[in-house]
């Protein structure tokens, strides 16, 4: 494998784990809504788990974008 696909494929990585974080956390904040809509303690807690786990994927993929040489 040579350099540049390396770097190429960190970009993709990149945009995969923006688009994945993005969605995880929309999921996880609308779970965590319907715990509190429904006064249910434990599905709000994982929804906001899972929201605060999208926010954390979601920046790690800006970070390997902003990471990639050519992608400046």
């Amino acid at each position: 494998m040579t350099d540049h696909n390396t770097r190429k494929g960190l970009s993709e990585r990149g945009i995969e784990n923006q688009v994945k974080g993005t969605a995880k956390e929309m999921k996880g904040k609308l779970r965590g809504d319907l715990g509190d809509a429904t006064d249910n303690a434990s599905e709000h807690i994982k929804g906001r788990a899972e929201q605060l786990e999208g926010k954390v994927q979601k920046n790690f993929g800006r970070g390997e974008r902003k990471s990639d040489p050519d992608n400046r």
